[in-house]
């Protein structure tokens, strides 16, 4: 079994040669392997700048020497190797344990800008690599727009707006530890973000607030965790992904944009669409095109077939973004 994980690894690393040779300075965030899509649903791999990350959702723990040293023979650039066990009962080992090397990368650059990390600070990466085609059109299309990244998370999509020109940008999301993320991404790039750019605290009190201010955006940006609750409200992408467009809908202005990027595994994207029509149909909202989720992200072993819970068409992943523009009656 080892043996086959390592000749997968090896075609995948093969199909991603084009990408990795387009980066000489390391400073990419890449998919090396999509274990659900190229093998081993088991097993996620993500290169970001000089570290590897090592997703690894077996029950078992298994030893992961091998695929550590495959990765120092692939990759001879590598100055770090990190290991999160997603299903640990350990924070410690969810958050991430270094195999190899002394630091992690603490920034990625991408469409040239940069982002700050914080690889141990999260389960996750703290960056999302697939919504790279979603930064790059808020670089390509935010000039002189007032912009609202909600679930800012570590704010990639907010600082990509700022670095295409946008006239003002606001980040919120409940988490201050995330924020300090987003508050280093901008002073990377030099953007003089102050607390006024950052709204910390609950969705559903704050964009109440924003409605009765009658705030109003050329863009907003909804990219929620597919399920979660507070005392103040709940989000649960796969049950209700119209709930939370309702709620900001009337913060877009007129002839603006609302990006709805929606992350659940069990919602099929002609269910997403499906929804998305009888909101459509009122004449305030139109669907202007999807985007969508990078090649590295998508990936397919020849021996595998997607195998989503549930299928991401006409999307090409289960990471569905899609833009909206807004019609003000």
């Amino acid at each position: 079994m080892e043996r086959d994980l390592e000749q997968l690894l090896a075609d995948a690393f093969m199909r991603r040669t084009s990408l990795l040779a387009a980066d000489s300075r390391h400073r990419q965030a890449l998919r090396l392997f999509n274990g659900f899509t190229e093998g081993a649903p088991e097993l996620v791999i993500d290169l970001l700048g000089r570290t590897a990350v090592i997703h690894d959702y077996a029950e078992d723990c298994p030893e992961r020497s091998s695929t550590v040293d495959l990765l120092l023979h692939k990759l001879d650039f590598l100055q770090a190797i990190l290991l999160k066990r997603r299903n640990s009962e350990l924070p410690e080992e969810r958050n991430g344990v270094l195999l190899h090397g002394e630091k992690c990368d603490s920034f990625i650059e991408e469409h040239g800008v940069c982002y700050a990390l914080d690889l141990t600070m999260n389960h996750d990466n703290s960056f999302y690599g697939d919504t790279r085609n979603l930064r790059q059109f808020l670089l390509e299309n935010m000039q002189g727009k007032r912009v609202l990244n909600t679930f800012a998370y570590t704010g990639s999509l907010g600082v990509a707006a700022a670095a295409g020109g946008a006239a003002e940008v606001i980040q919120t999301d409940l988490s201050g530890k995330f924020m300090q993320c987003a508050y280093r991404s901008a002073s990377l790039n030099g953007f003089a973000f102050t607390r006024k750019n950052f709204l910390i605290g609950d969705f559903f009190p704050t964009i109440s607030r924003m409605r009765k201010q009658h705030c109003k955006f050329d863009c907003v940006i909804l990219d929620p965790p597919f399920f979660s609750s507070t005392s103040r409200g709940v989000v649960d992408l796969a049950k209700n992904p119209l709930g939370v467009i309702n709620k900001v809908r009337p913060l877009v202005a007129d002839n603006g944009w609302l990006i709805v990027v929606n992350n659940s595994l069990y919602l099929s994207g002609a269910a997403l669409l499906a929804e998305l029509e009888t909101i459509c149909g009122e004449g305030c909202l139109e669907i202007e095109r999807f985007l969508t989720v990078p090649d590295d992200y998508c990936f397919c072993s020849s021996k595998e077939e997607q195998n989503y819970p549930a299928d991401p068409a006409p999307f090409n992943h289960p990471t569905k973004i899609v833009l909206l523009k807004v019609h003000c009656r």
